[in-house]
């Protein structure tokens, strides 16, 4: 059996471009993903407010974009893919983190997974494949619901490099959480890794081609996917295995991939290479062999979120408190979650955090993306004004409160109850 492989190189600014192009062919794109169906671009969102590391940059978005049209692939046929979840406010995000100028700028569609889209019953969708979950079904007894378009089409993921509190780390196959599972998706935070494996297992029944580019730009370490220290990296990875490119980069953070257990289990399963000794690396072979000695989410840097995350999920919070999470009550962790995340910890501590990435020539391209004109290879001018954190004091915590007021309005527990009543009118008159 040939091995896995994922693509690995070094990049700047000035060749991103070119390198994104050279990267996607060496990993083998093309074998994979068809041009005659839909291809989603997984945008990955892990905060609606701009923090290096967290969520795809607007240079991966393009690269990809320009390296399928300049491979002949059919513009028209390519769609950004965007999911909302319960804490996180997607169309601020897509804006915050210039992923929606991209789309523009190439005139492709734009998905919001959650407006108007048709949802299909998993049982429908991958029949007996359900038999094989790992805890899909003790989760959800009842099934659950997964976007009808993404049946039959092709899927790129664009996640970035960064650590989690739940999963240690977090990349291609975490990509898939938002866009698969409904907004009850945290349902699954206390079988987080074996969820993983089971949405690898949909995605290879769903889709026609399933492909991955990791951004490594800028990294992200500690208690991710939020509050992280950032790092800038210059790496990027593509591949077709998702357990394979998760892989190599758990290993470049420094992790042993084989002790991430959905990693493992996924190997384990046959549905990917988690060993990394079995996976054949192209391009920069010493990008490769880079040991970046990541801290983790778990060595002393944890937030007091997510130290109560782990208490009610794994700890001694379990038994009084997750049971609110299935109920009307939930939402109380939702709005928890924004007031920690928006208006405490992003205006308290960003602005530190991000200042010496920020100062870097991504940074730069990031700040003045609007104005930056690409050439074949990449951005050879990213222009000399830094990026800067806007979302501080007074400003972040008005922005914070309109993001709350959303945060509880989609909460899906008040929301099917909205929908029920409206039901109800509708077939009374």
């Amino acid at each position: 059996m040939a091995k896995s492989t994922v693509a690995i190189l070094r990049t700047r600014p000035a060749t991103v471009l070119r390198d994104y192009h050279n990267l996607m062919n060496m990993a083998g794109y093309q074998d994979v993903i068809a041009r005659d169906s839909d291809t989603a671009l997984k945008v990955n969102i892990s905060w609606h407010f701009f923090f290096p590391g967290s969520s795809t940059t607007p240079w991966q978005l393009d690269g990809v974009i320009r390296a399928m049209k300049s491979d002949g692939y059919d513009p028209g046929l390519m769609h950004a893919c965007q999911n909302r979840t319960v804490v996180i406010d997607a169309r601020l995000g897509e804006r915050e983190n210039k992923q929606v100028n991209v789309v523009e700028a190439h005139g492709i569609r734009n998905v919001h997974l959650y407006e108007g889209g048709e949802w299909i019953d998993i049982r429908e969708a991958v029949g007996d494949l359900t038999k094989k979950f790992l805890c899909l079904n003790e989760v959800y007894p009842k099934g659950f619901m997964i976007p009808r378009g993404f049946i039959g089409e092709n899927i790129i993921h664009l996640p970035t490099i960064k650590t989690h509190v739940f999963t240690t780390t977090t990349g291609a196959m975490k990509n898939a959480f938002g866009g698969l599972l409904n907004e009850r998706r945290h349902w699954t935070h206390p079988v987080i890794h074996e969820t993983l494996v089971d949405l690898l297992m949909i995605q290879k029944r769903i889709h026609r081609g399933v492909f991955a580019v990791m951004d490594g730009t800028f990294a992200g370490d500690g208690p991710g996917p939020r509050c992280m220290t950032p790092h800038v990296k210059n790496v990027i990875l593509a591949s077709a295995d998702q357990v394979a490119i998760d892989t190599v980069a758990a290993k470049l953070m420094g992790f042993d991939p084989m002790q991430i257990k959905f990693i493992r289990l996924a190997h384990e399963a046959g549905l990917g290479c988690g060993d990394p000794r079995e996976i054949e690396i192209a391009g920069d072979q010493s990008a490769a062999e880079e040991n970046w000695r990541f801290q983790g989410p778990f060595s002393g840097g944890m937030t007091f979120a997510s130290r109560m995350q782990h208490r009610i999920y794994w700890g001694n919070l379990r038994g009084p408190l997750q049971w609110t999470l299935k109920t009307v009550l939930a939402p109380w962790s939702y709005i928890a979650s924004v007031v920690y995340h928006d208006s405490f910890w992003y205006p308290k501590n960003a602005d530190r955090l991000m200042a010496q990435v920020l100062a870097s020539d991504w940074g730069r391209l990031f700040q003045n993306w609007e104005h930056v004109v690409a050439d074949a290879d990449g951005y050879p001018d990213v222009g000399q004004q830094p990026a800067g954190v806007t979302r501080l004091g007074p400003h972040a915590l008005r922005k914070s409160v309109g993001i709350l007021g959303t945060c509880i309005k989609e909460a899906p527990e008040f929301a099917s109850r909205r929908r029920h009543r409206e039901a109800g009118k509708s077939g009374a008159q």
